[in-house]
């Protein structure tokens, strides 16, 4: 018995040591990572001249112009800024930044990834539309697509009238957005830079389901390069409307619709792309530095208007139930259908047009559609989108 005790005392003592050991390691690990949180805070939060606390609760800090995110890229070194609300305003001077704050970081897969966009994976296929009309086999898996695109000319602008949704958001790392984009590079499809801007919902970098106004770019589709909105060094804000700023006017079906216009610009003489919202609102530009030389830098070889949906699900069973813009097919037409309006690009004439020579696609057809209604005499109008999941069909 005396034995039994001794042993039952040495076994509590290293289950002890044993516990002790653990926690030291977890205690270290959980430490390391709350210094590497507090050290990417550090990098994405500028200090702030002044605080603004928003409707929807989102922290604005105004930050000096000069001290903004933009210019830790190292192709923005010595960069001379290009010059052309609610709950205040910030000083003259500054901009202002949606804070980043630690639970926003906590969702990300890792913190290098945070606010980037997800790599495009390619496979073939010859059953997407997509594939079909550029010319090759390949299109992303785990995004898809409705869109109106137009490639046959170099352009230099573009812009849209967009309704605004809020659609259903299925899945952790899903989001949704209708957006206008310029491309340029490659063949344009699995080689690419743009620049894009529109709404999306996206609760994984947000944090919540609202419809959210952003802007994203890369030079290597999504591999190394770009993000959204401030959260890289990158985009220069120029204007007084935050990024990442919140829709608080939404449309519903059979009720009234709203819209905000934007547009993305080339600059010849500086080479950088500027977005601008509800006719000629600044929010700020990609400067054409991000791009090297070609490319972006001079022009876009491709404009596309729609819808996309990310979700590790799209082609796959069961498909994601993230909506695409109202979350009702383009078939459903005005009050039901997400829209987009005036539609324009511009090329080397200088002049804004609708595109003479669009086409329209849907990679997932099943799941999301779209209608480029063109009535004689009457204002075209583009509808896109869909509700995703929804068997037979979209199994």
């Amino acid at each position: 018995m005396g034995k039994l005790k001794v042993a039952i005392v040495l076994f509590g003592a290293f289950l002890a040591l044993c516990t002790k050991v653990v926690l030291r390691v977890e205690g270290s690990a959980s430490s390391s990572l709350q210094k590497e949180i507090e050290a990417k805070l550090k990098v994405l939060n500028k200090p702030a001249i002044k605080t603004i606390k928003s409707e929807d609760g989102d922290i604005i800090d105004c930050v000096n112009i000069y001290k903004q995110p933009a210019f830790d890229h190292p192709a923005l070194k010595n960069h001379t800024i290009q010059t052309w609300q609610k709950s205040g305003s910030c000083p003259k001077g500054t901009v202002p930044i949606r804070r980043i704050l630690k639970e926003d970081l906590l969702r990300a897969a890792s913190l290098d990834s945070f606010g980037r966009q997800p790599p495009e994976v390619f496979i073939n296929s010859t059953n997407s539309d997509s594939a079909k009309l550029n010319g090759t086999n390949a299109y992303p898996e785990n995004r898809t697509a409705s869109y109106l695109f137009t490639t046959l000319y170099n352009y230099i602008g573009a812009e849209a009238d967009i309704n605004l949704w809020n659609p259903r958001v299925d899945l952790p790392d899903d989001f949704t957005t209708a957006q206008l984009r310029l491309k340029a590079g490659g063949d344009s499809t699995t080689d690419f830079q743009s620049v894009e801007t529109g709404w999306m919902v996206n609760p994984k970098l947000y944090g919540d389901r609202a419809t959210r106004l952003f802007i994203s770019w890369t030079k290597d589709s999504y591999k190394t390069t770009g993000c959204f909105d401030l959260t890289c060094p990158g985009f220069v804000a120029t204007g007084q409307l935050a990024l990442g700023a919140t829709f608080s006017a939404i449309s519903s079906q059979s009720g009234k619709q709203y819209e905000f216009n934007a547009a993305i610009v080339w600059d010849s003489s500086s080479g950088n792309w500027w977005v601008k919202v509800n006719n000629n609102m600044t929010v700020g530009y990609f400067p054409g530095k991000l791009f090297g030389p070609g490319g972006l830098q001079h022009s876009a070889t491709s404009v596309e208007f729609g819808g996309q949906v990310y979700s590790p699900q799209i082609g796959k069973k069961p498909h994601t139930a993230t909506a695409m813009g109202s979350g009702e097919f383009a078939t459903g037409r005005l009050g039901f259908a997400c829209y987009m309006r005036n539609y324009l690009i511009k090329d080397y004439s200088q002049q804004l047009k609708y595109p003479p020579y669009a086409q329209v696609t849907s990679e997932e057809p099943d799941c999301y559609d779209a209608v480029n209604d063109v009535q004689p005499r009457e204002e075209p109008y583009f509808f896109f989108g869909g509700p995703g999941r929804k068997p037979p069909y979209c199994p």
